[in-house]
């Protein structure tokens, strides 16, 4: 057993050991908001005004802003440049998570220069990397076949990031939702995406992979590289069931996951079965990151994210931390609060994102 899955197998015991004692903890309320110190790990902050870093700072956040590989996101270069902007100002409190091209995959010398390109932003403060859904739902070889994650060419790269020590967040595909007929979502917010996105619509695209394929790739990857530090962005994709999440959880020790862009479906569960969820948050309580996907790109009006941000922001909490009811339109029914104890939020909310990304 490595040091980092006997650490994390000890952690896991320590969670279960305190799960008994967490039913005195009273938790906190709508009014410890601001109070408490919060991480969001997954943003996307892409222009250099401060209204981001602004509201964040009044409401108790530090931020990991995540770059991307995405065509409707600046450059890699300009989003990196705003990731350094920032971290320059507070390194304190703004944190960044680099990317890299898939451009010249299968042209020799790829993976040196994106190792080069990776040691460069090392440097600047990068704390992790991101790969996208576009390995695995865009991005194709010289002879047209997919690229997927598991992808022996990307080994150079990964035992890099492994030996620099950094995170690797994923995008695995998309959420179950993305495979159903509109009429079939579990949620209003996926199919106002996928709407929008048809070219991500995979519905309409029987031509390409299965969800159940694409995540038998990503436990593939995963499994072949057990010192990775890996984290399943958007609940590894694996929002439609906690109970699958906590297979994978259980299978790669290595892994967490966080919750960017995926609280809705898991509010849809806890109306179903509230102690399950609930009970599944305590259990994994180690395991877990709070994440939101807020983004603020070139061309946006920085004074209406504000408010986004902070209703986005205070609705999470009251979901999570309080017994509160609210009601979620995307799902059309009111959710109860989890009323997590104190301990599971400060560590889902911030000392599971430091460990991982800051330690």
């Amino acid at each position: 057993m490595t040091r980092r899955r006997l650490f994390l197998s000890l952690l896991a015991t320590a969670s279960l050991l305190a799960t008994g004692a967490c039913a005195a903890d009273p938790g906190y309320t709508v009014a410890d908001f601001a109070k408490v110190k919060k991480f969001d790990s997954h943003v996307h902050v892409n222009v250099t005004d401060p209204a981001f870093v602004d509201q964040a700072k009044a409401d108790g956040f530090e931020l990991l802003s995540i770059n991307v590989d995405y065509p409707e996101f600046p450059a890699l270069a300009d989003q990196a440049a705003v990731a350094h902007h920032f971290h320059n100002a507070d390194p304190a409190h703004f944190h960044f998570a680099t990317a890299f091209t898939m451009k010249g995959f299968t042209a020799p010398g790829w993976a040196e220069k994106t190792n080069a390109w990776l040691d460069s932003e090392f440097k600047q403060g990068a704390v992790a990397v991101k790969i996208w859904k576009n390995v695995g739902l865009i991005e194709r070889d010289t002879d047209g076949k997919l690229i997927f994650i598991d992808d022996p060419r990307f080994d150079p790269v990964i035992a890099h990031i492994i030996a620099a020590d950094k995170v690797l967040i994923n995008h695995q595909g998309e959420p179950k939702n993305c495979w159903l007929p509109m009429d079939e979502m579990s949620t209003d917010n996926d199919r106002s995406y996928f709407k929008a996105h048809p070219e991500y619509y995979m519905y309409l695209h029987p031509e390409m992979p299965r969800y159940e394929a694409l995540m038998a790739t990503r436990d593939r990857f995963v499994a072949r590289h057990p010192d990775l530090k890996f984290v399943g962005a958007h609940f590894a994709s694996l929002e439609w069931s906690v109970d699958e999440a906590a297979k994978f959880l259980d299978a790669y020790p290595n892994a967490n996951i966080e919750l960017a862009a995926r609280i809705t479906q898991i509010q849809a569960q806890s109306v179903q079965d509230y102690d399950k969820v609930r009970n599944f948050f305590i259990k994994y309580q180690d395991r877990i990151m709070y994440g939101t996907d807020l983004t603020l790109n070139p061309g946006e009006n920085p004074a209406e994210f504000k408010k986004v941000a902070h209703d986005y922001w205070l609705s999470d909490w009251t979901y999570l931390a309080t017994g509160e009811s609210q009601h979620v339109s995307d799902i059309h029914a009111d959710a109860k609060g989890l009323a997590l104890p104190k301990a599971v939020i400060d560590k889902i909310y911030y000392r599971n994102a430091v460990r991982e990304y800051l330690n």
